[in-house]
């Protein structure tokens, strides 16, 4: 199940690592698709 998420979250929602996103000056709807994408991810391995 998680494994499916994972793909799909790779194709549907942005890369923040790749736009070189600081954390800590990224808004809330930015710090809650890191952690989703985090939690998928812990998931699925």
């Amino acid at each position: 199940m998680f494994k499916i998420l994972a793909k799909i979250n790779k194709f549907v929602l942005p890369s923040f690592t790749k736009r070189k996103l600081d954390p800590s000056k990224a808004k809330k709807w930015q710090l809650a698709i890191l952690a989703w994408r985090y939690f998928v991810t812990v998931r699925a391995l």
